[in-house]
C-alpha cells in the first residue's frame, strides 16, 4: 500500500511541476511588474490549467498526509534496537546506575556548580 501512494505521489509532483511551468506568466512575481491590474487590483479569472494546478496540490497535499500516516503506523511501538533483533543487555553485563541526576557525576561533595573564572 505503502508503495503505491508513493508512486502516485512522484507522479503528482512531477504533473505539478509540468503544470506550474505551463502557466503563462502574469507577470506579478515576487511583486515586480508595476501596478498592471488598474487601480482595483483585481486578479484575473481562473482558467481551467490553474483549477487544474490546485487539484494536482491538493491531491499531493492528501498523498503527503497519507505517507505520513502510513510511516507513523508501520514504526508504531518499534524501535531501530527492535527491528535489528539487538537485545537491550546481554547476559553477564551490568548497566551503570546513572541515578536520577542527567549531569555527570561530580568528583566529590564540595565542588563548586559552577566553574570558576580564572
Amino acid at each position: 500500500m505503502e508503495n503505491v501512494v508513493l508512486i502516485i505521489h512522484l507522479i503528482l509532483a512531477l504533473s505539478l511541476i509540468g503544470t506550474v511551468l505551463l502557466q503563462r506568466s502574469e507577470g506579478g512575481g515576487l511583486g515586480m511588474g508595476g501596478g498592471g491590474g488598474g487601480a482595483t487590483g483585481s486578479r484575473p479569472a481562473p482558467t481551467a490549467m490553474s483549477k487544474f494546478t490546485w487539484a494536482l496540490a491538493a491531491a499531493f497535499i492528501c498523498t503527503s498526509i497519507a505517507l505520513t500516516l502510513i510511516a507513523a503506523s508501520n514504526t508504531a511501538g518499534s524501535s531501530v534496537a527492535d527491528r535489528l533483533g539487538i537485545e537491550p543487555t546481554e547476559e553477564g553485563t551490568t548497566v551503570p546506575d546513572l541515578g536520577d541526576s542527567l549531569l555527570p557525576p561530580s568528583l566529590g561533595d564540595d565542588d563548586p556548580l559552577l566553574p570558576a573564572g580564572d
